[in-house]
């Protein structure tokens, strides 16, 4: 016996394709939980019709070779569960998740995916300053250019002057201390993401602590090193910003000094003309993965994680 294919109709053949599609664009705004609500049906089958509209999703939008790919990590759960994510940067999307950690081996498998037709053309990889990331993409690679991603930079940067805020609470006491207590995000946002209390907090802060004062504007003025247009104008504002170091006793900030010596050419790759791309992209992108985690409290179907991920930037259909 055989059963007649009808084009209309949805994998579960209680439903049509158009009516998939439907709610497959409503999962895109809404929980699967609120959308089984709404439509009155099976959690179970709301997410398997997502899951056809995902897939029919990439179907329609198959990868193309990358010219400028960034690779980033995901943590899928408390205890250092990792996921790599790789997306093309000119094209704005995510085009590859897996892998088991945050690996050398794992990332070898992005490439073994791509095939080394496609893998000839990435002429740019951006990437944090994870070793294993940058001995994968120089060996499958080795022509492409590397360049350490602007916010994973600032992060580590931030986290230096977090240490210090840590310092300056320990030594200090009384009213002293009481002006840092509870300010850790005043001082690490950027000055224009904050509320008018939140400037006049750090205002204050500032006013009251000389040496947080000084490793606030150390911070502050270090993201200028991404705007200078030759890797000679780079270096020497990177030496100028080392020497202002001195004498500050900001051992955290000179620690940070000495990471981005060891990885000076990942970063100044940036000031050369032909690797000038976007680099909000990857922070935007671990923002829309942190949304789509929140929303769904913790997913543990990991292939349904992988669907939502790669076609987060597709047009709907």
């Amino acid at each position: 016996m055989k059963r007649e294919q009808v084009p209309w109709l949805a994998d579960n053949p209680f439903y049509t394709k158009r009516f998939a599609y439907y709610l497959g664009r409503k999962c895109r705004a809404m929980t699967v939980k609120d959308v089984a609500r709404e439509l009155k049906l099976d959690w179970h089958t709301v997410k398997r019709l997502e899951k056809e509209y995902m897939d029919k999703q990439l179907r329609r939008n198959p990868v193309a070779a990358p010219e400028v790919i960034g690779v980033d990590e995901v943590s899928l759960r408390k205890g250092h569960s990792y996921r790599i994510v790789v997306s093309d940067l000119k094209r704005n999307r995510p085009i590859w998740f897996g892998g088991k950690a945050r690996s050398e081996e794992s990332l070898n498998l992005f490439y073994e995916w791509l095939g080394p037709k496609k893998a000839k053309k990435i002429g740019l990889a951006v990437m944090d300053m994870w070793k294993a990331f940058e001995k994968s993409t120089r060996k499958n690679v080795p022509e492409a250019a590397i360049l350490f991603d602007k916010f994973h930079v600032m992060r580590h940067l931030g986290e230096a002057l977090d240490k210090i805020r840590k310092q300056e609470y320990a030594r200090l006491s009384g009213k002293d201390r009481s002006y840092i207590k509870g300010q850790k995000y005043t001082l690490l946002s950027n000055r224009e993401n904050l509320t008018l209390d939140g400037r006049k907090a750090l205002k204050k802060l500032l006013k009251a602590n000389k040496r947080l004062n000084t490793a606030y504007l150390l911070k502050e003025s270090f993201g200028q090193l991404w705007s200078y247009q030759t890797e000679g104008w780079a270096r020497r504002f990177f030496d100028h910003w080392k020497e202002s170091l001195k004498w500050q006793r900001l051992k955290p900030y000179e620690k940070f000094a000495a990471m981005i010596e060891r990885h000076w050419d990942g970063i100044a790759a940036y000031s050369r003309p032909e690797n000038k791309v976007s680099l909000g992209f990857v922070e935007g992108l671990n923002n829309k993965i942190r949304v789509i985690q929140r929303r769904a409290y913790g997913l543990r179907d990991e292939e349904y994680l992988r669907l939502k991920i790669l076609t987060c930037m597709l047009k709907e259909i």
